[in-house]
């Protein structure tokens, strides 16, 4: 492989819950006098996917509790959101003015546990916070079997969220669910140019992906969730979920 080709799929609408993504996509392919091929990766923004499942908390129903009181007094953000990020979250990990680092429900170690407000659509009386999904390699898996359906082509799909790295500053694309490829190719015992085994080499192609379509989903007013990525042929290795991304705790140097 010498070269991939990355185009977003423009067209789709502001998504509501219980919309058909996967149609959706389909339909503004054919619009754009495109269709899915063999080999495609569909990488869809995370937002689009909580929408569609129904991930929102309406923020005027929130009563925060003491924990939730005492953060936010620290964070310095609304003790509402915390509240949420808290119901999302199976552990604090780092508080501190402006951060907020939880593992969430899912086992990510993120920022806010993802839980998030940009471009979520605020109701006539409130802000709307949008969560991760509650199972993205289910839904990733959910989407490939339903546009498999839809064309008989069964693309790779990867759910993209935006994460920040513990030593670098930005955030990058990463994925959160991941259905027809392996996330992970560990190159141990592969050698380089000049005969030297790789002895602790593991390549993260699911977020390397991501983060390749993170630069034409844009992080504002873009609109533009979905990437399909053509031409990229990932190692002859079984699918997995993108959870066996996620490090033990017990190896986490962040922890």
């Amino acid at each position: 492989m010498a070269s991939m080709h990355l185009f977003t799929v423009s067209g789709l609408p502001s998504i509501q819950p219980g919309d058909d993504v996967a149609a959706l996509i389909v339909a503004c392919l054919a619009a754009a006098g495109e269709r899915l091929q063999p080999g495609d990766i569909l990488v869809i923004a995370q937002k689009i996917v909580s929408k569609a499942e129904g991930r929102l908390v309406r923020l005027a129903d929130v009563t925060p509790g003491a924990q939730a009181e005492e953060i936010a007094a620290i964070v310095g953000k609304d003790p509402r959101m915390v509240q949420v990020v808290l119901d999302d979250s199976r552990e604090v990990l780092r508080v501190r003015r402006g951060l907020l680092v939880v593992e969430q429900r899912s086992g990510w170690v993120c920022a806010n546990a993802g839980v998030d407000r940009s471009n979520v659509q605020p109701g006539d009386d409130s802000d709307y916070l949008a969560l991760l999904p509650a199972n993205a390699d289910a839904s990733a898996e959910a989407l490939r079997s339903r546009l498999a359906e839809l064309t008989g082509v069964a693309p790779a799909v990867i759910i993209n969220d935006s994460h920040g790295r513990a030593w670098r500053i930005g955030t990058v694309g990463a994925a959160i669910g991941c259905a027809g490829l392996p996330p992970i190719w560990n190159q141990r015992g592969l050698h380089d140019l000049f005969g030297y085994e790789l002895v602790s080499s593991e390549e993260c192609i699911a977020d390397e992906l991501a983060a390749a379509a993170s630069l034409l989903m844009g992080q504002s007013d873009e609109g533009r969730p979905v990437v399909v990525i053509r031409g990229y042929t990932p190692p002859s290795l079984p699918p997995a979920p993108a959870r066996t991304i996620q490090r033990p705790a017990a190896m986490d140097a962040f922890r």
